[in-house]
């Protein structure tokens, strides 16, 4: 879907807000998404820029599944069987993220965010980046870039990611960074998937797409982004990258990453700027959600019947994981943990529950792990194993951390007090408050 289209829907339903008053990308916006977070936000007026920007547009699990028309808990199997039932997108040769080709490139064009006074310049924080390897084909990512120039940015290139592996092998990548998406290609894009396969499939298993052909590169795009920004990123040519507010809303090390050089613009008549708001609920749900069906995957492998898997926000949706399962045996518990680890080796902390507790509710996952949890039985302790890049607290240059699980599980057969909680009665309150 194009996403302006997506945004109209939002003020038809009167579920966007509106800024009409003239606001700078310079801190301005960022300031006013996270004051509204999580309600999306439209920006009219830019100072700096003739287009309009949009954020907020999802926040939470519930934003992204109405826009599928499901219910939150469906968001699993659904993305799930996306991941296995793949499907190419259907070719075009005239897209509307082609509709205006610029004739120079000139990125002071664009309302690239300035989100915080610590970050080290203006920044793309929603881009999809499309690349590709002579071998392995297609790939999609999110990769933040910095603007250094008026045809320069600096990409941000995780270490051991698919790109990162094409780039060591090749040298140089053509790519396409795509702004302006709608949850089919932003969550497809942040699925861990194996090398070789081209999650613009897996976005169109979830909605059907079309990709069309880009204008400098050899690579198939995304047809309704609302920008795309055609160049090269160049291994051995490096500038300084950051600081930049990160997932767990710290801040960013500085770092010698590859130049992009831009040459091609192109981009929708009436297209809208994606604004992603670094280390809010919008990047949070984003990169986490799209790893509980990993979790899930690994866990239903080792026969567990796994209900349901929620990457906590208060782990900066990353780091912790609650898992929710029907027990069946004993050590139902402990398998998953050591299943749950597998599935996302960049968790930290992992708690597993059963089927009577919320896994949404800090409440409930507070009271499952004070009411049914002992350390020396039910702890699982992951001694130094890479964790993630993320976490400020994990050894500085190999990530190393200690993992800790913990099974908050019932047991099968209590032999002291009970471990279910109390029913209150059901009444129908009008029946006694009504007049």
């Amino acid at each position: 879907m194009i996403l302006e289209n997506y945004i109209k829907k939002l003020q038809k339903e009167g579920e966007i807000s509106t800024i009409k008053k003239e606001i700078s990308k310079n801190l301005e916006i960022a300031g006013v998404l996270k004051s509204l977070e999580p309600k999306p936000v439209l920006f009219e007026h830019v100072k700096e820029s003739v287009f309009r920007v949009a954020g907020n547009l999802f926040c939470n699990k519930m934003q992204i599944a109405d826009y599928f028309g499901i219910q939150a808990e469906q968001i699993i199997p659904v993305l799930a069987k996306a991941i296995e039932n793949r499907s190419p997108p259907e070719q075009v040769k005239k897209a509307p993220c082609q509709e205006i080709i610029e004739n120079s490139v000139d990125l002071d064009m664009l309302p690239i965010l300035l989100h915080n006074k610590v970050d080290g310049g203006p920044y793309i924080s929603s881009g999809v980046v499309v690349a590709a390897d002579p071998e392995y084909g297609q790939n999609l990512d999110f990769h933040r870039a910095m603007q250094i120039g008026k045809d320069r940015m600096v990409a941000r290139v995780v270490r051991g990611r698919d790109f990162h592996k094409y780039l060591e092998k090749n040298g140089e990548v053509d790519v396409a960074f795509c702004i302006g998406n709608t949850p089919e290609i932003l969550v497809a894009a942040a699925t861990s998937v194996e090398t070789g396969v081209d999650e613009l499939e897996i976005a169109n298993a979830l909605q059907k797409i079309s990709i069309v052909k880009a204008k400098t590169v050899d690579l198939m795009i995304p047809a309704d982004s609302e920008f795309v920004l055609e160049g090269r990123i160049t291994l051995e040519d490096k500038h300084s990258e950051g600081p930049f507010i990160d997932l767990t809303e710290t801040v960013d090390v500085v770092r010698q990453e590859p130049v992009f050089e831009v040459k091609k613009i192109t981009h929708r008549k009436t297209a809208i700027w994606q604004a992603l708001l670094p280390g809010r609920s919008e990047h949070k749900i984003l990169m986490g959600m799209p790893r509980e069906p990993t979790v899930f995957r690994k866990v239903k492998d080792k026969g567990i019947d796994v209900l349901d898997v929620h990457i906590t926000p208060g782990g900066a949706s990353w780091l912790h994981v609650a898992v929710k399962i029907r027990k069946k045996n004993e050590d139902d518990g402990l398998q998953t943990l050591e299943a749950a680890f597998s599935g996302h080796r960049s968790a930290k902390h992992i708690w597993v529950y059963d089927d009577d507790i919320d896994i949404y509710s800090d409440e409930e996952r507070e009271w499952a792990m004070a009411t049914r949890f002992q350390a020396d039985v039910d702890l699982l302790i992951k001694d130094k194993e890479t964790g993630s890049s993320l976490d400020p607290s994990a050894e500085p240059g190999t990530n190393l951390t200690t993992k800790c699980g913990f099974d908050c599980t019932k047991k099968l057969e209590s032999k002291g007090k009970s471990f279910d909680k109390a029913k209150f009665p059901e009444v129908d309150l009008k029946k006694f408050m009504g007049e």
